[in-house]
């Protein structure tokens, strides 16, 4: 093995592709395949749970968001209490609640019960959100660091395509409506119980160690103990760093405004797919209907995910979003702008998938990634942590809210006003977000030179 001299960030930073990789994405993407069938799996089962428990129209609405307001005050919580206690102390926790929120969604006797369940697990899931991220993007190199986060997310369409299947399997087996829902929310447990212990015993990130902490000696020890080709650090020269988050707030503001417009659009939509699914084939049942958002995930949404993890670290990752953003828009106020589009089935699944092809392919994928990479490492769970809450704040009004205008003004003008967001996203994410594609977290983040107030 041969000795180098340095700080842990360029080893880090220059490290090969291990097995350790392997292990610590599978760790992190049970989480969001967790979240993204935890999250639109209520859409479902609610179309089930409506007819047995009489829901009016405001409950529906509580219940299939509540879970979006708990996951903003997760990422807040566990990502302030990163930064201050680190990323491995606390990691495991937020999957054990996404445990015990989806067993006891499968066991609610009543409304109360639910809406409590879902909010432990919308918590659990936001504290997913940093913990995830950051332990990623902290542990991989300059070169694969967009790709790799992007695979840890891309479990979310793994999770966006089993949902439906679940739904499918059950109604097309004849199951009890009554069981049917309570399988469906019940099996959000699985996943997150079977990375419980991976997270407990993943290593802490040595740059955290190094720069937050000032403990070198343990951060070379926790670097040198998973496989990181032949590199041992001899000397680590990584300063310690103090920088304030109010020196990021033009960054931050791009983060968590970008994040916040897609989620309006993306989980109003998502969530409402049944119900637009109705609107366009007003015939078919709840099995076909729910056929159609499978195909429409599996054809359209995932291959995006998938495209991104390939190409994000050669397009640039601000880029990516930039052009997810306007394309995306653009399908949105095609839909509204192309008279009777609703009435032609192809033309209008063809644009709708379009939009969702760029949802992934930019956006959906970049935010998570961005946030997770322009801010410094003391306070870079606390900066994801605010735009990831922020983003479901955004997702809360969508699914509250996508309904109701869909209500009252239609199919077309509400795809319109999405595609409007989608335009101030574009316009957000081209001047407040600095490019991290091709550059190290310290470079980007400039945590190495002194903030202005010490100057």
């Amino acid at each position: 093995m041969a000795k180098v001299s340095g700080t842990i960030a360029e080893a880090l930073n220059t490290q090969q592709f291990s097995i350790f990789h392997i292990r610590s994405m599978f760790a992190s993407g049970m989480g969001f395949f967790t979240s993204a069938y935890d999250l639109f799996i209520i859409g479902t089962a609610l179309t089930l749970i409506k007819d047995e428990w009489h829901l009016s129209s405001s409950q529906i609405g509580l219940i299939g968001s509540i879970s979006l307001i708990a996951t903003f005050v997760g990422a807040f919580f566990f990502g302030k209490l990163a930064d201050m206690l680190g990323r491995k102390s606390i990691y495991g926790v937020e999957a054990i609640l996404m445990t015990l929120g989806a067993l006891m969604s499968a066991i609610s006797p009543n409304v109360s019960f639910l809406l409590i369940s879902r909010a432990i697990l919308g918590f659990g899931i936001g504290g997913d959100y940093p913990l995830s991220a950051v332990i990623m993007s902290e542990y991989a190199n300059v070169k694969s660091r967009g790709r790799m986060v992007t695979l840890v997310f891309s479990a979310q369409a793994l999770g966006l395509i089993f949902g439906p299947m679940v739904a499918l399997t059950l109604l097309a087996a004849g199951i009890n409506h009554d069981l049917a829902w309570r399988i469906m929310l019940g099996l959000g447990a699985l996943p997150a119980a079977s990375v419980i212990y991976l997270r407990r015993t993943i290593p802490e990130s040595p740059r955290w160690l190094a720069r937050v902490k000032g403990q070198k000696d343990t951060a070379v020890k926790e670097l040198t103990s998973f496989s990181l080709g032949d590199i041992a650090i001899e000397k680590a020269d990584d300063p310690i760093v103090k920088k304030s988050l109010m020196d990021y707030i033009v960054t931050l503001i791009g983060t968590a405004g970008t994040w916040f417009i897609f989620d309006y659009a993306y989980y109003g939509n998502t969530i409402s797919t049944p119900i637009i699914m109705k609107d366009i084939a007003p015939h078919a049942d709840i099995i076909q209907s729910t056929a159609i958002s499978l195909l429409l995930f599996a054809v359209a949404a995932a291959p995006g995910y998938f495209v991104a993890a390939a190409t994000m670290d050669k397009i640039g990752h601000k880029k990516l979003q930039a052009i997810g953003f306007l394309i995306m828009g653009a399908c949105f106020f095609l839909i509204g702008a192309i008279p009777g589009i609703t009435d032609m089935f192809s033309a209008f699944i063809t644009l709708y998938g379009l939009s969702y092809f760029f949802a992934e392919f930019g956006p959906n994928t970049t935010t998570f990634v961005l946030s997770s990479e322009v801010f410094p490492v003391n306070v870079r769970t606390t900066a994801h942590g605010i735009s990831a809450g922020v983003a479901k704040i955004g997702a809360f009004i969508g699914v509250y809210l996508f309904p109701i205008i869909y209500h009252d003004l239609g199919l077309a003008k509400t795809l319109m006003l999405s595609g409007l967001f989608s335009f101030i996203g574009f316009l957000l994410t081209i001047f407040t977000i600095p490019e991290p594609g091709g550059k190290s977290l310290e470079e980007i983040s400039k945590e190495d030179t002194p903030s202005p107030a010490s100057t």
